[in-house]
């Protein structure tokens, strides 16, 4: 690959057209060449895969090493990926910058604690979180930020319950949590909210392999094959996936069906149309988005020719709306069949908690439907204080108001 005038300087990143939609950057790209060059920052050549048949291909080739992964957490993109070299190596526990076989030695420590059955288990727990939290929204005087009072507390409570981290705890995990999130940070500020997560969950695992209790880390404790820094760095990523992603569905999603009232109003009528609804939604709103991967050997894609060692930018949101793959994809439509949707990866790293968020995403709606039917935006929808400045997308406040008694 040459560098020619035509190849994007920069990942587009600011959802140009819409809080919903991708870049138009991105999908005149996606639309001209799923697999396009792209120059980094710091001046350095790599690619970007954006068409959905290429990103589903990719993510399912090992070849492509997750393990640069890991520089995103090192250095933040805005700041210059680094250029073509072997990546770092691994950190204990960093199981998404991992490939086989030490991937699969700690993903199989956690697919028990994440089974659909022992997740099918929780559904009534969640529903019963979930609407204690709706009990607590109930007592607020309207306008009130839907994010604070029930987004982020609802998944926080139960990713908290499932890996034994003390909810009293949640201001300061969700506090680094925040920061480490944070795109446009200098990489002291960003290592520093990374350390002190992890030094607290370095305590933790250590009191609970000397005291286990009923919960995931307790049970990873317990092998002995697994160090304290391992355990401490899957729970790290459990912890972080598990309140961040969710609470941004749940809040991104609100906003979004409010922007489409005949489609709330469908599913207040109709619950038996939320679980496809959640489907759409997790498709439409991509909330995660940006993934790095590592050529290993020269490789095909997309009738490309990547390089060895070549940096591979992933954008699962231009893939969950390729035309290609979903008529209309621009188009939120609670109606549409979104199966085969990338927003939980695809491969090897698909995602370990995607059935947790499901559950988590259908009590939430169906408890927000059914307690505040006419639920409202409590400012202009430009108003809305959207997350263009994270690495997972959403809205940092959603104010909401009710203009009759919740039930």
């Amino acid at each position: 690959m040459s560098q020619t005038a035509d190849v994007p300087h920069g990942l587009p990143m600011d959802r140009d057209a819409g809080p919903f939609d991708p870049p138009s950057a991105l999908t005149r790209l996606r639309d001209a060449r799923p697999v396009s060059p792209l120059v980094f920052p710091d001046g350095h050549e790599g690619w970007l895969v954006s068409g959905y048949e290429e990103v589903r291909q990719m993510m399912a080739d090992t070849r492509f090493s997750s393990r640069l992964d890991l520089d995103v957490i090192h250095v933040p993109y805005e700041t210059g990926m680094p250029a073509a070299t072997e990546p770092s190596p691994p950190m204990p526990g960093m199981f998404i910058a991992m490939d086989p076989p030490d991937h699969s030695r700690l993903r199989r420590r956690l697919t028990g604690a994440f089974t659909v059955k022992r997740m099918k288990q929780l559904e009534e727990h969640i529903a019963d979180v979930v609407e204690r939290q709706l009990d607590h929204l109930a007592r607020l005087a309207p306008p009130v930020d839907l994010v604070k009072e029930f987004a982020l507390p609802v998944p926080s409570l139960v990713i908290c319950e499932l890996l034994g981290v003390p909810y009293s705890d949640r201001d300061t995990f969700q506090a680094n949590s925040a920061q480490f999130m944070l795109r446009e940070q200098t990489l002291e500020e960003k290592m520093g909210a990374y350390v002190a997560l992890n030094t607290y969950l370095s305590e933790l695992v250590t009191s609970k392999r000397a005291e286990p209790g009923e919960d995931i880390l307790s049970d990873l404790a317990r092998h002995d094959d697994l160090t304290v820094e391992e355990l401490a760095g899957a729970a790290f990523l459990l912890l972080l996936a598990g309140h961040e992603t969710t609470a941004n569905m749940l809040s991104l999603g609100t906003f979004a069906l409010l922007q489409h009232p005949e489609q709330w109003a469908e599913l207040r009528a109709d619950a038996e149309l939320l679980p496809g609804a959640v489907e759409e939604l997790l498709r439409y709103l991509s909330v995660a988005d940006i993934f790095f991967r590592y050529a290993t050997e020269d490789l095909e894609l997309g009738g490309e020719t990547i390089t060895k060692g070549s940096t591979v930018v992933v954008s699962l949101l231009a893939a969950n709306h390729d035309p290609r793959r979903f008529e209309n994809p621009d188009t939120l439509d609670i109606h549409r069949n979104a199966r085969g949707l990338l927003s939980f990866g695809h491969g090897v790293h698909q995602c370990l908690g995607q059935q947790l968020a499901r559950i988590e995403m259908r009590a939430g709606f169906e408890g927000l439907l059914r307690r505040f039917p006419a639920l409202a935006l409590a400012v202009p929808a430009g108003e809305v204080k959207l997350r263009t400045d994270m690495n997972i997308y959403g809205v940092h406040e959603l104010p909401v108001t009710w203009p009759e008694p919740a039930r």
